[in-house]
């Protein structure tokens, strides 16, 4: 799922975004919240109007954005109160406030209001983090309501610890969402530690239910996570790399600000159907990464975002198929991310 934080994907149209096979798109709710507020955004039709996506929107809680961007944040059994990192106003965000941000925006996709455990923390420190959590998860699911054709997510906590996992899975399942979602990772934590949690962290919850891996991430992120029974992710990976000229292709990581492709008439990847791959070469992005052109941003984003919905197709095929297996063996012999000087 792109990430549109502050109601775009940057460098980005939505209907290019929709080109790429993308169907669902992120909003932030801390972001929209502080600018342009959730309640002029409504008064001026909605999410889906206001950034021009008419299929569905998946909004985040706040909660994380709160604890990272905010400052003197001061949690309470409540919520949370903090200060605008755009101005200084001080707000208060809680479960039920969070929730009606979200109706406000007209999200389809609701996060449950949580706090995302720090990393690395103590097993004590991460423990009433989760129960926190929890709590908040059920203020969040009284306070959504019943929304027909909306859907709510429980956030799964506990960082690295099993038995805090089980523990939180256990009072969602007794709340009961729509989906679920496994929180707290991706936060530098690093990626063998956050596969060892995941090889138990997807089955502790509902089967038959959406699982939902937020804020992941690198190619090999996506495959290992999806091995382990995670269907859905999101993150700023795509369009952030592609506005610093770095961009994903079939076999490896390319960096157009190398000088290497100062000449180069190839494509940025041959198997590609996007606009930078078919119409322009790796010399020409080059020139205009260096000239700081803004059709860099544009047309590296394009690709990216196009590379990843390619591969979220590959792998449901795969998985359609009964190939998967095979499928993540033949992409690791084929990639070793960062290996620029292969491709």
């Amino acid at each position: 799922m792109p990430v549109g934080t502050a109601g775009t994907v940057k460098a980005m149209l939505p209907e290019s975004v929709k080109e790429t096979g993308a169907d669902i798109l992120l909003g932030n709710t801390y972001h929209l919240m502080l600018r342009p507020t959730a309640e002029r955004i409504y008064n001026l039709g909605g999410l889906h109007k206001f950034m021009n996506w008419a299929q569905p929107i998946l909004t985040d809680s706040g909660g994380f954005q709160v604890m990272s961007l905010s400052s003197l944040s001061k949690l309470s059994e409540n919520g949370v109160t903090f200060k605008s990192h755009i101005d200084g106003s001080k707000h208060e965000l809680t479960p039920e406030r969070s929730m009606e941000i979200q109706k406000l925006l007209g999200s389809d996709i609701v996060m449950c209001f949580d706090e995302c455990t720090k990393f690395p923390g103590s097993e004590r420190a991460s423990l009433n983090s989760m129960q926190l959590s929890m709590r908040w998860a059920d203020r969040s699911k009284i306070a959504f309501g019943n929304r027909p054709k909306h859907a709510l997510f429980g956030i799964q906590q506990g960082s690295v610890f099993k038995e805090q996992r089980e523990e939180s899975a256990g009072k969602l399942r007794n709340i009961g969402f729509d989906g679920y979602a496994i929180g707290g990772l991706a936060v530098g934590e690093g990626q063998e530690m956050m596969f060892e949690v995941l090889d138990y962290a997807p089955s502790q919850l509902p089967t038959g239910k959406p699982r939902y891996l937020m804020g992941v991430g690198k190619p090999s992120d996506i495959i290992g996570a999806v091995a382990r029974g995670v269907d859905m992710f999101d993150c700023v990976l795509p369009s952030r790399s592609g506005r610093t000229g770095q961009a994903f292709t079939r076999r490896g990581v390319v960096n157009i600000k190398n000088s290497r492709h100062t000449d180069d008439k190839r494509p940025l990847d041959s198997d590609c159907k996007c606009p930078a791959c078919l119409n322009y070469s790796r010399g020409y992005l080059h020139h205009v990464f260096k000239s700081n052109e803004i059709i860099c941003s544009m047309l590296m984003t394009w690709h990216n975002l196009q590379y990843y919905q390619d591969l979220m197709n590959d792998i449901r095929t795969a998985i359609n198929n009964k190939n998967f297996f095979n499928y993540q063996k033949a992409f690791f012999e084929d990639v070793k991310e960062g290996d620029i000087e292969r491709v």
